[in-house]
């Protein structure tokens, strides 16, 4: 017996991303190298892979996104504070 999976069924949106193209926005900037785009239309999630290309949203690198803006924000957050008390003497 031959297991058949359900069809998708295609919303009118997801048809115009077909046809014309994605319509794309910065939804998150992780660092200032590393942001997350999603479709207006499809909803389609993109982020920026090692290599500086688009590649889809998985949960991985949900995670790795999420570490690297960890690690970002911690940084700024250290130079901010070293710039602040050296500019005191």
């Amino acid at each position: 017996m031959k297991k058949t999976t359900p069809t998708k069924t295609s919303s009118p949106l997801k048809i115009y991303c077909d046809i014309f193209g994605h319509n794309y926005e910065m939804t998150k900037k992780v660092t200032s190298h590393v942001k997350e785009y999603t479709c207006k239309c499809c909803k389609r999630q993109l982020t920026t892979n090692g290599n500086g290309k688009l590649t889809e949203l998985t949960p991985k690198y949900k995670e790795i996104n999420a570490i690297l803006e960890q690690i970002y924000t911690r940084r700024m957050m250290r130079l901010k504070k070293k710039t602040l008390s050296s500019s005191i003497y």
